[in-house]
């Protein structure tokens, strides 16, 4: 299930003008790759261009350029950023929380009324809160996919929590299977449609028309979920 681009520790990145704004643009080489690709990188606010072998720099600054106007409108339709932090609002299983930070509070979160406090130093507030909600996404879609996979004969090898950018999840021949810890911010009812796309690939490593009877028969809401996720995908990519 894709989503947006995953950034590599070997992505060059150049700072192009465009009008009046500096747009950074993360410059990826792919062997395999045919063509030049433009993407807009939610995750970043800028631009994603990725190079044949034989592609230069100077031509993935020429796309650039040439499709300025595009690009420049697809950054502005972006989500504001949103950044963990007192006073910040965010969305939590779907509905959303006002993040206040209260020292005094026992253990890591509690949650009261849409009120979510966060203990601990104040600097620390970003990283306990993205590793709770890292935690709570592990716990919740742990349970959900084994509780599916016993139904359709089953059984899961390795479920890993990451914050994975080119899929909301995946699921590997050997019976593995990875989320994006970011569903923890999506409705239930989303979350549970991509672990059961992802269970149902423990039958069906594609997407024929008895894969998507699987899931189906899983119990999830998978046209209202998919829409979602593609309203909704950027902005839970730009809130952390």
């Amino acid at each position: 299930m894709r989503k947006t681009l995953r950034k590599r520790a070997d992505d060059e990145t150049r700072l192009v003008t465009l009008a009046d704004s500096v747009v950074p643009v993360r410059i990826r080489r792919n062997n395999k790759a045919r063509r030049i690709i433009l993407r807009v990188d939610s995750d970043t606010g800028g631009a994603l261009v990725t190079l044949p072998r034989r592609a230069t720099v100077a031509e993935a600054t020429a796309l650039v350029a040439d499709q300025a106007d595009w690009l420049l409108q697809c950054l502005a339709d972006l989500p504001p950023r949103i950044r963990f932090a007192d006073g910040a609002v965010f969305p939590y299983m779907g509905e959303d929380h006002v993040i206040y930070h209260d020292p005094h509070i026992p253990g890591v979160v509690h949650i009261d009324d849409g009120r979510m406090a966060i203990s601990g130093a104040p600097e620390h507030l970003p990283r306990r809160l993205t590793d709770w909600l890292k935690g709570r996404a592990r716990a919740k879609i742990t349970n959900r996919a084994h509780d599916m996979a016993a139904k359709i004969g089953k059984k899961i090898n390795r479920i890993g929590i990451r914050d994975t950018k080119s899929r909301w999840g995946s699921c590997s021949p050997t019976g593995n299977l990875n989320f994006c810890w970011r569903l923890i911010m999506a409705p239930p009812w989303v979350m549970d449609y991509v672990s059961a796309h992802e269970v149902a690939h423990l039958r069906y490593l594609d997407h024929s028309k008895k894969f998507w009877r699987t899931v189906d028969d899983l119990g999830v809401q998978i046209k209202p979920a998919r829409q979602w996720l593609i309203d909704n995908g950027s902005r839970l990519q730009r809130i952390g």
